[in-house]
């Protein structure tokens, strides 16, 4: 099954279950959908079309410099593109090239020029062909049709593998998939690969530009699926494109939230400040057409790239070029078929040509080569040390962390820690919990335990449960100690053994809910080795990413306990187990009124060259490491405050012996020393702090 056949299948079902449920109050697993929906709705509710052509060119400027931010911005300075011809295929009428060249510093973008004989005495306009989620890339027979057609038709055609597919995956075979966790490995340096992807792109017809074939300054872009995504999002944003076909892609980002899509289609944040229509209307002046397919997901389906080609057609009127744009719809499934091809070659020869009227063009007779053939590196033979998406976020992230010095002074770490704090708060989407009024249910208990319910905020309903409160009202308890664990119900971790070793120690346990985990997992959010794959994306779009939200929610948390134990005890401690660490951490840091954070054999940093491995999608911020740091720079910004690590593991999922722990929390030390609190930091390589009594 091709890649985007599984994530249209579960798109389908999230997005016509969402239709379906919408007037009916969410159940539990549907609880955290809801809120997302509301969520977006909120953001884009004063959405409207621009009124005038001052408002739009306002409007562009302020979306373009979004757009780069949420992109992690592009290099200053291009690198050399130093191209280089691996072989040559020549067939009738036109060759093919096999061609690498660098995108960025050592990154290496593997292609296939389409050359027509005709070049040979007279310029000719380019075609980019950006490939989506087919398992051959650039080589998939589906691909090579339209580039067979379109060079027949006289354009000079570049096809590229993007960065993790095809050629550039992690192993040396075709068929890989660059999405869940290989790409989240690009979030923490601030680099997603929908970014990636625009510039890479972009490098592309800088490589055009260079060929002596090619007339530079008429240049097209299409693709379908995932290609179709990185051809709206180019196309829209290099300007140098004269003429751009998103197909099978184009619908709403409202609709988004509810299907499953890769990695290389988020762009973080983006419903803060725009919708589709906004962005495809970028190119509104440049020869825009959105191909639909009549039975497509539901994210691309007709009616919903009809809204953002409504908003596309009134920013064409308002730049005076009406006829510049176009929605063709064709009877099909997702696909880049025949009918789509003949609608591209007509569109792409009425504006890079000159010639016809836009209307299509016939197929010519297409014979596809075999897959193999078309390889820069065919076999094995591709680099050992080719740059892969997690090689070159490792070597990015090991870059931004280098020059990250203690400082020398207790004046200067304060100094620093208040910025760090801000930028935490701030990657984090605002965890800092605004003046909500907490609105709680009635109380319930049941031998031991009670059960508190709570509005963490409006849409998200948790519960919190508690053992070993005394039975005085209000009870006066000395120790509390709330556990958070992501992987497994409130109630088997309020009865676990790490539970019961504390209740014998004399602490209080409350077991906190978080959102979208437990009971109020939503059904189908796992993608690969992505656990929470599609919760986490729509909080990416909504610009809140989960560990944020977890954050609040134990934030939450501890506001319902300190109202029903009149006040919080002067010791608190916040355990996070497993993949809960970084919640625990991040809480702590912005919460003083936890005196004590503890991670058990958690994640001990971001850094990595393969993709993570047992941990949550939900853990990877767009931009930590670049603004504030790794996981020892978010466990210094509890000091001087008790922080004891628990065993730990890498990002690869493997277990960290011995004195490797404490080397990946050296900068946590020392701003531990510096605070004069060096015995408030522990570091327990075994994972077996609870074990020694050092809880107390």
């Amino acid at each position: 099954m091709r890649w985007q056949s599984w994530l249209i299948v579960i798109g389908l079902v999230l997005g016509v279950g969402v239709e379906s449920k919408a007037q009916e109050p969410p159940k539990p697993e549907q609880q955290f959908l809801a809120f997302i929906k509301s969520q977006g709705a909120a953001l884009r509710a004063n959405d409207r079309p621009p009124a005038d052509v001052n408002e739009w060119q306002q409007r562009r400027t302020k979306l373009r410099e979004n757009l780069l931010k949420a992109w992690g911005g592009f290099p200053e300075t291009a690198c050399e593109l130093a191209p280089r011809k691996l072989g040559e295929i020549q067939r009738d009428g036109y060759r093919i090239e096999k061609l690498v060249f660098q995108t960025r510093t050592g990154v290496w973008m593997a292609a296939n020029a389409y050359v027509p004989d005709k070049a040979k005495t007279e310029k000719v306009p380019a075609i980019l062909h950006v490939h989506g989620h087919w398992a051959g890339a650039k080589q998939d027979r589906v691909v090579q049709s339209r580039c067979i057609g379109s060079v027949k038709h006289g354009f000079f055609v570049l096809v590229v593998d993007a960065f993790g597919a095809g050629e550039r995956g992690l192993g040396k075979k075709l068929g890989e998939y660059h999405g869940e966790m290989t790409g989240a490995t690009l979030f923490p340096i601030g680099l997603p690969l929908s970014g990636l992807q625009v510039y890479e792109n972009m490098r592309a017809v800088d490589y055009l530009q260079t060929r002596p074939e090619v007339d530079g300054k008429h240049i097209g872009i299409t693709g379908a699926s995932g290609g179709g995504n990185q051809s709206m999002y180019a196309g829209a944003f290099d300007e140098r494109f004269g003429c751009v076909i998103p197909t099978c892609s184009v619908g709403t980002y409202d609709s988004y939230l509810g299907a499953a899509c890769c990695m290389c289609e988020v762009v973080p944040g983006a419903v803060r400040f725009t919708e589709e229509g906004d962005v495809l209307g970028l190119a509104a002046g440049r020869g825009a057409m959105i191909t639909s397919a009549t039975r497509d997901a539901f994210q691309f389906s007709v009616g919903e790239a009809k809204k953002t080609f409504t908003r596309v057609e009134s920013v064409a009127k308002l730049l005076g070029k009406p006829d510049g744009v176009k929605h063709t719809i064709i009877e099909s499934g997702h696909d880049y078929n025949q009918a789509m091809r003949e609608a591209m070659y007509g569109w792409m020869t009425r504006h890079l040509k000159g010639t016809g009227d836009g209307s299509p063009l016939p197929d010519p007779e297409i014979k596809t080569e075999e897959p193999e053939s078309l390889r820069c590196f065919p076999g094995d033979s591709r680099p050992d040390d080719y740059l892969t998406i997690p090689r070159f976020a490792g070597a990015e992230s090991r870059r931004l962390l280098e020059n990250r010095k203690t400082p020398d002074s207790l004046d200067a770490w304060t100094a620093e820690k208040a910025a760090r704090l801000k930028a935490l708060d701030a990657v984090l989407g605002g965890a800092t919990p605004r003046a909500i009024k907490t609105t709680s249910g009635p109380e319930l208990t049941e031998g031991e335990t009670v059960t508190l319910s709570f509005e963490s905020e409006p849409g998200i309903g948790l519960l919190v449960k508690l053992r070993g409160l005394p039975e005085e009202s209000p009870p006066k308890i000395k120790r509390l100690a709330v556990l958070l664990d992501l992987e497994q119900s409130s109630d088997k971790t309020l009865g676990s053994d790490l539970a019961n070793k504390l209740l014998a120690d004399g602490w209080a346990v409350a077991v906190s809910e978080l959102r979208a985990t437990g009971r109020l997992a939503l059904p189908s959010d796992k993608i690969g080795n992505a656990p929470d794959h599609n919760s986490a994306e729509w909080s990416l779009w909504i610009g809140r990413p989960l560990l944020g939200q977890w954050t609040w929610d134990v934030r939450r948390t501890l506001d319902v306990l300190s109202t029903r134990l009149a006040k919080l005890p002067t010791d608190v401690m916040l355990v996070g187990n497993g993949t809960a660490g970084p919640v625990a951490l991040c809480a702590a840091a912005l919460d003083e009124r936890i005196t004590h954070a503890v991670t058990v054999n958690s994640l001990a940093s971001y850094v990595t060259d393969e993709p993570y491995r047992n941990q949550r999608l939900g853990l990877m911020i767009p931009g930590i490491l670049r603004d504030v740091g790794d996981i020892s720079h978010i466990a210094a910004l509890i000091a001087p405050r008790k922080v004891t690590i628990s065993g730990g593991v890498s990002a690869g999922g493997k277990t960290i012996h011995g004195d490797d722990l404490a080397k990946e929390f050296r900068f946590t030390r020392e701003a531990y020393s510096l605070n004069g609190a060096t015995k408030q930091f522990q570091v327990i390589p075994d994972g077996n702090f609870f074990d020694r009594g050092t809880a107390r």
